[in-house]
Formats: C-alpha cells, structure tokens, sequence
C-alpha cells in the first residue's frame, strides 16, 4: 500500500490546502509541508541498501477490465529513486515558497501537490494507460502555478506550455492506443500492462512511427533541441517553487520515459534511430550553451543551462550500455539539485532587487558574501567539477557513449567548456565587477541557508560516494538492457549478465544475483 499512500496523501493534502484556505493563510502551507514530508519518509522506508527484490513494492487493482486497464504501481531501484526526488524537491518547494504566496496560497499549494502525485504516478505506474493518465495530471497545475502566479509574461508562458505540453502528449496516447491494438491483434489479448507489452512484434512501419511517437513526448518533456523552445518562457515566468519542480522534476519524467519506455518497448527501432537521437543530443548541448551564453536574463540564461544538461541523458539513454544509463540516472539526479538551486538564487535575486536583467547586477559579492559563495558551489556543480554529483553523470555517459558513438561523444565532451563559460559568467556578472546600486538587496536568510544547504550536501555527497544511488538503479539498469540490447553493445559493468526481465507478473520476486 505504500505506492498508493505516496500518490494518496499529496492529493488529499492539496485538497485540505484548498479548503483550509478560507479560515488561514498560515494553515495551507504546514499542511502541504506535511503532504511532502510524510511520503518522503514513507519511501525512504523502502530503501534498506540492499535491492534484493527486482520490485521493492507493488500496488495492483482492477480498474477497467473491459479494456484490459489495471491500476498497477511498481517501484525498482529507478523508480525509487526517482519517487525520493520527487518528494525531497517537494518539500524544498514548500519551504522556499514559504513567505512568497502573495494570493490564494491554498490554491497553490493544491496545483504543488497535484504535480508531485502526478510526477509520483509517472515513476511507479507500469500500466500504459495509468502512465498516461499521471502524465496528463502534470500539466494542467504547472499551468495554473505559472499563468497565476508567475511574472509579468506569464499568461504567454502558460499557454506556450500547456500548447506544447498537450501536442506532444497527443501523440504519446496516439502511439500507446497503438502499441496496445498490435499487441491485441497479435495475441489476442487486450492489455496495457508494461511488462506483457514488452516483445510485442510490429511490422517496421508500424514500430518506427509507434517509437517517433514515444519519444517525440519524451523529448519535449526533457526538453530535446529542437523541441526545447518553450522552456526558457516558462522557467522565466514562473515563480521560484515553480521553476524548482519545473527544473527538477518535470524534466526527469521525460528522461524517464526514454530510459523505461522508449528503448524496452521499441529495441530494434531504437538502435536505427540511436545515430540522429545522439546527434540531436550532442547539439542540444552546444546548442542550449551558446543560447545561455548569450543571455542577459539571468533565469533565462539558467533555463538554457538545463537544454545544454538534459542533452547528456540524450546522449547517454541512446549510446544504451550500462555505464550511460547509469550516467543517466546520476544527471537526472544531480541536475535537478543544481539547476534547482540556481534558479532559488534568481528568484531570491529578483525577490530582492525585482529584476532579473544581469546588467542591472554586479559586484554584490561584499553586500551577500553567503549567496555568493552558494551561488559559485553551484556553479561549480553546473560546470561538472570533480568531486560533485554533475561530474559522475557527465563522466559515466561521456565514457559509455564513447563506445557507441565516438563523433557524439566528442562533441558531447566540448559542451563541458560551454558549460564552464556560462557557469563562471554566472558569477562574473552577478557578483564580481564593478559595484551597482541594490539598496534592496540583503543576503540569504536562514531558511534559505538551510534549502540551499541541505541540496549542496546532496550534491557533494553523490559527488563523493555515488555508489548507494549506483547500486540501487543497477539492477534496472541491467534489467533493461537484457530487455532491449542493441547491436554491437555490450555491459560495461564487467560483471556477469543477469537476464532479469521487467515482464514480471506481480509478487513474484525476481533476485538480482545471477
């Protein structure tokens, strides 16, 4: 029942949110805080250190048997992952929209709440039409939390997102309606069950425009070059708690995607389109660096950084050997702390000074000494400096696509001087320089030390000793390998294969020892 309870309590707390609106302002946000601190706690429980079991937890109910829909919630090493970031961001976007929910707080918080069961339904549902369902449940709070609650273009923005957003997830029901109608015409069987999905046989036609379809939603959710153009709108209109899930987990749904559904479901389709995947995301990178460089919004430029970053999960879900995908999962991770924690230090910025344009910034480094020197830890971070959690995702991907893809993996690497450029500009503009004139501006308050703190220590620590988050995705990550193993690529572990397959009927237990 634990799966249910993570998607549960965030609704029922954002419905209680809502209400207690009208008798207290003060009251929606401990309840909401409550909403994200209970499931986080609840899903660290599943965490003994240890991923015996191939599934940590399952969840399954009838829901529409008629057309073979169940309400089918599993979580593996990948999952729970993913599920812990969810709702640790979660509880940080509580806490740094603490004082800053000018309106209708109630309201905000139940649309937060709504995107964190709607992320935590993504992560764990392993029936195609509950996937969907939680995927559509996503979109319409961001919606909302920008056209409310975001800057002066903010009615734009929403709209650009929610146009893009919605077009794309067309396409992705267009595509599973189709995967499940060949796997009906196959065998018989009405199902949108993952794991009986997985093998389905499709004429090459069929699996190539099946598969487009797949990823072209997963790409606009990540966002891939060229379907990337509405993020930096949203990123820069949105309040700070909205930039912060945006960034942080909104993103990593679609690098889920690609890693769960798009290789598994479509292998061989996947393998001829590997070459232009990598391409497209080996420019993304130089791409979205070039774009950020040339930025004088400072949450602009950031939302570029993120088309750069999201490149390398590209780059590392197609080149499809197990030290990529484990990269994968490291940048996903990491990106979502330092990229989320750039964008606290803008809307901080803009909180203070109410701007965002870098020339009306400069020299601040003797006025807010501890935001600066947050601000340059995470720059480091953003730029893949050793020793922190940006580098192991970049160096694991960089070293398993070099086996597949040498050209990609070359032009991958030159983004990290990109991303040293803009990082270092980051800090030359804002803090270095000759002094301005920012009366308002005052330096971080203590729970903003604290948000910031808790997400540099996540970030050195996965820097320093990635292993627990390496050994837990493992055995997914070779689970889906053995699934869906392209030609000429082999494990990069050096450990014995393990032929695990995701097709497992609920309870029964799959160990990963071979």
């Amino acid at each position: 029942m634990i799966l249910l309870w993570l998607i549960a309590i965030p609704l029922i707390g954002g419905i209680l949110a809502w209400t207690a609106e009208r008798w207290s302002t003060t009251a929606p946000r401990w309840i909401a805080l409550a909403a994200t601190a209970v499931p986080l706690v609840l899903a660290l429980t599943l965490w003994d250190g240890d991923p015996g079991d191939f599934w940590l937890a399952e969840f399954e109910t009838s829901w529409i048997p008629a057309a073979g829909i169940d309400f089918y919630l599993a979580a593996d090493g990948l999952g729970l992952l993913m599920v812990l970031l969810t709702f640790f961001l979660g509880v940080l976007s509580v806490g740094i929209s603490w004082n800053t929910v000018p309106s209708r707080p109630g309201f905000f918080y139940f649309n937060l709440l709504l995107i964190l069961a709607g992320t935590t339904g993504v992560f764990t549902a392993l029936d195609l039409f509950l996937f969907f369902f939680c995927w559509e449940l996503m979109v319409l709070p961001m919606y909302f939390i920008i056209g409310i609650w975001g800057h002066e273009n903010r009615n734009y923005a929403a709209i650009k997102f929610f146009i893009f957003t919605q077009a794309s997830g067309l396409l992705l029901l267009i595509a599973i309606l189709g995967l499940h109608y060949a796997h009906a015409a196959e065998t018989g069987v009405q199902t949108f069950r993952y794991g009986e999905l997985l093998g389905t046989e499709l004429a090459p036609g069929l699996g190539m425009g099946l598969m487009l379809g797949f990823f072209v939603a997963f790409a606009v959710k990540l966002p891939a070059f060229p379907f990337h153009t509405w993020l930096a709108d949203a990123h820069t209109e949105a309040p700070t708690a909205g930039s912060l899930i945006l960034a942080g987990l909104l993103l990593k749904t679609g690098g889920y995607g690609l890693v769960r559904f798009v290789v598994p479901l479509f292998p061989e389709e996947s393998a001829a389109f590997a070459p232009v995947a990598m391409a497209l995301g080996a420019i993304g990178i130089l791409y979205g660096a070039k774009l950020a460089f040339a930025q004088t919004d400072l949450k602009r430029l950031i939302a570029y950084t993120s088309v750069s970053h999201m490149g390398f999960v590209l780059v590392g879900v197609f080149a499809w050997n197990a030290w990529a995908v484990q990269g994968v999962v490291v940048q996903m991770i990491a990106h979502g702390l330092s990229t989320g924690a750039l964008f606290i230090l803008a809307g901080g910025i803009q909180d203070r000074l109410h701007t965002r344009d870098l020339n009306a910034m400069g020299g601040f480094w003797p006025q807010a000494p501890c935001m600066a020197a947050l601000a340059l830890f995470f720059a480091m971070a953003s730029l893949g400096l050793p020793g922190l959690g940006n580098f192991v995702g970049e160096f694991l991907i960089l070293l398993g696509s070099f086996q597949v893809n040498v050209v990609a993996t070359v032009l991958a690497a030159l983004g990290l001087v990109g991303a040293t450029v803009y990082s270092l500009w980051i800090i030359q503009r804002v803090f270095h320089g000759e002094p301005r004139e920012s009366k308002g501006l005052t330096d971080l308050s203590l729970r903003e030390i604290t948000i910031l703190g808790v997400l540099a220590a996540g970030l050195l620590g996965l820097g320093l000793y990635p292993k627990p988050v390496l050994h837990m995705s493992e055995p997914t990550v070779r689970a889906l390998h053995e699934t869906a193993p392209p030609p000429g690529a082999a494990l990069a572990t050096g450990q014995p294969e393990n032929p695990v397959a995701h097709a497992v009927p609920p309870n029964e237990r799959v160990p990963t020892d071979p």
